[in-house]
This record gives structure tokens, C-alpha cells and sequence, in this order.
């Protein structure tokens, strides 16, 4: 790992950070001619810079995160204009492609996971990065960006849930030992939305505030997508209702094989008395690929994210084997692992055995590894 740099304020620097942006005329292409060009916006992130990092390899480079985040403009600026490039081409997908006559059906609907993998893949990333920060217009296009995949809650969720409890039974989005996805997707639907819900009235509560207190910022998060369902029903009809429900489930399906790769078998010792160990790096699998920490803006080094979040993603730091667990892989190819369980825990399920051994050396009986357990080395 290198010693910190000093990290550069213009464009040219920040520009990997921007392609992004061309995931935009791959779905214009696949709207235009549909066929195989409707693999085109998967082809042009995940498959692409996963090849990207196998040439590029690694970058192990750190910025200086001591002196603030007042020389980052061309950075943040990409994450501050996703919100009206994102919805532009969904609004203009929702008034083309239902009466598209050059598409099938099918085709109609490629188009639109397309459309998903643009809002899942990079809208949603971005929006983790305006969440986490405490400008007020940067959280509303957070919101704004969850609300276009209908999954406002993520942001209470993330913020009073998971990152407080992370590695813990009682955050959802740690995936449990021998958990497979699809039985982790389902769980995380079902619990989510609920673990959030009572963040914000355990909150409310302790102001004296009923949970339906206008203060709760669900009545927002319901009024957006509400706004968003509204929209694209008045634009493309029935179909086009239909055709952004798909958009959303695909956005919505890969943030969750992110969080599912992110934390998958690692768990916080117990203390006791309700209270757990400090999250510390050792409690995220980090990946410092050089490409897809590109399109996803550093969010593979998610073990300092953990340890600092209010960082900006350029600050964010990557560490060694000996401080942070490391995945094989870039995530773009971790979540494709991730979505055929025998192969996930092939590769994984060893990994953390070793990682069990290598923090948590002094804990002998880890349970019986049962489907979906989440042991949690205790100290007595």
C-alpha cells in the first residue's frame, strides 16, 4: 500500500471517475435498435471493466484524507449531476419505448433493464455518496435518485441500520454464512423496509414524537415514489408503469448483490450487555480493482468506508491483506459469483473460515454453520 498522496483538483484526475457517463448512449443504442444491442449497457459496465481490471490491476495509491474535502469540486460534480442525466433518459425511455413499433415486447423490456442496470449501478451508488453527506441538497438528490427505483427507505435504512450494526443479527444486510442470495434477496425485502420504519420511530420516540409525526421522513420518501409511479403512468401508460417497475427491480436487485458481497460471513465480537467491538476495517471485504473502483466511486473500498464514513470517495483508503480482508475480484464479477450460490461458496466460504482464524483466533466454536446463521464471536 502506498503512503498518502496528495490528491489532484483537476479535471484530467478526476475524469475515470466520469465514465459513467457513457453507460448513457448505451442505452440510447439499445432503445434505437434493440436485438442484441439491448446487452449493450450490462456489456458496457459489468462486463467491460471487469475486463478493464484485469488489464489495469490493482490500484493500491492513497489520498491524503487529512486536509478536508474543499479541493474535491471535479469529483463531487459528476455525483451532483447524475440526478437530471439519470432522469432524463428515464423520462425519455418512458415517452419512446412503449409505442416503440421496431420492438418486441421483449425487447421493450431489455431495454429497460438497461435502464435498471444505469439506475442500479450508478444511480444508486451515487446516491450512497450524497447520503452519507450532511449538505441538505446533496441528501434531496439522494433521495430523489432512490425514489426513481422506488427504494427511498435505503437511506434510513443504511444510515441507522446498517451502519451502526453492520456484521451484527441485527443489520439484514449483513449476509449470513452460507446464506445464498436469492434466500438473502428475499430476506432483505421483507426485513429492510421494516428495520428502517422502526429506526424512525425509535427515534420520533425519543423526541416525544408519534411515528407518524410529519417529522418522519417516510411521509417524503412515500411522496416521491409516489411521484415517480405518477409520472410514469402519465408518460408511457399501463406499459410504461410496468416497464419502470422492471427498472426498478433490476436496480434494486443489484444493490443488494453489492451489500450481499460487501459483508458476506463477517460478523463483530459481542461484548455483552447489547453492545459489540468498534467497526473496524476487518469487518468489510475491500477490493481495490482499479476499474470498477472507477464506475462505482471507490465503493470497493468499503472497509474504510465503514471505519470513516463521512469520507469523500475519493479519500477513501485501501488497505493490506493484514489489516482488511480482500475479495479475489472486482464486484461487477463478484456479484455474477454471487448470484450461482455453489460457486459463491466454493470461492467464499473458505475465506471466511480464514478470516475467522486470522481476527478471531481466540474463538473455538463458531456454531454449526447451519443456511442463513450469523455466529457472533462472543468474549466471556
Amino acid at each position: 500500500m502506498s503512503e498518502p498522496q496528495t490528491t489532484r483538483v483537476d479535471f484530467r484526475h478526476a475524469a475515470p471517475f466520469w465514465l459513467s457517463l457513457g453507460v448513457v448512449p448505451l442505452v440510447l443504442l439499445s432503445a434505437a435498435f434493440g436485438g442484441w444491442a439491448i446487452l449493450l449497457p450490462i456489456a458496457g459496465t459489468w462486463w467491460l471493466f471487469t475486463l478493464l481490471d484485469r488489464l489495469l490491476g490493482h490500484n493500491t495509491d492513497n489520498a491524503d484524507p487529512t486536509g478536508g474535502d474543499a479541493h474535491l469540486f471535479w469529483y463531487k460534480l459528476i455525483t451532483w449531476i447524475w440526478f437530471p442525466v439519470q432522469a432524463s433518459v428515464q423520462i425519455g425511455m418512458l415517452i419512446y419505448i412503449p409505442e416503440a413499433a421496431h420492438l418486441t415486447g421483449w425487447e421493450k423490456v431489455g431495454v429497460f433493464v438497461g435502464v435498471g442496470v444505469m439506475s442500479g449501478s450508478i444511480g444508486i451508488v451515487y446516491a450512497h455518496e450524497l447520503l452519507h453527506q450532511q449538505d441538505k441538497a446533496e441528501r434531496w438528490l439522494a433521495d430523489l435518485l432512490l425514489a426513481s427505483v422506488l427504494y427511498s427507505h435505503f437511506r434510513t435504512e443504511h444510515l441507522l441500520v446498517h451502519h451502526p450494526w453492520v456484521g451484527t443479527r441485527r443489520d439484514a444486510v449483513t449476509a449470513r454464512y452460507n446464506e445464498g442470495f436469492h434466500r438473502y434477496f428475499a430476506r432483505v425485502l421483507r426485513e429492510g423496509p421494516i428495520s428502517a420504519w422502526r429506526a424512525e420511530a425509535a427515534m420520533l420516540a425519543r423526541r416525544e414524537l408519534s411515528p407518524w409525526d410529519e417529522a418522519n421522513p417516510f411521509w417524503r420518501y412515500w411522496a416521491l415514489q409516489g411521484g415517480a409511479l405518477i409520472i410514469a403512468l402519465i408518460l408511457g401508460g399501463w406499459v410504461g408503469l410496468g416497464l419502470f417497475l422492471v427498472q426498478a427491480i433490476v436496480a434494486i436487485w443489484q444493490l443488494e448483490l453489492t451489500n450481499y458481497v460487501e459483508h458476506y460471513g463477517l460478523t463483530r465480537k459481542y461484548l455483552g450487555e447489547g453492545r459489540y467491538e468498534p467497526v473496524r476495517p476487518h469487518h468489510s471485504w475491500n477490493a481495490d480493482h482499479r476499474a470498477t473502483n472507477w464506475l462505482f466511486i471507490n465503493l470497493q473500498r468499503h472497509s474504510d468506508h465503514h471505519y470513516k464514513p463521512a469520507r469523500r470517495f475519493p479519500l477513501l483508503q485501501t488497505y493490506e491483506d493484514s489489516i482488511a480482508p480482500q475479495l479475489p475480484y472486482g464486484y461487477a464479477l463478484m456479484a455474477t459469483f454471487a448470484m450461482i450460490p455453489p460457486v459463491w461458496r466454493r470461492m467464499m466460504n473458505p475465506k471466511v473460515r480464514q478470516w475467522r482464524r486470522d481476527y478471531y483466533p481466540e474463538v473455538e466454536d463458531w456454531g454449526p454453520y447451519k443456511r442463513g446463521e450469523l455466529p457472533v464471536p462472543v468474549v466471556r
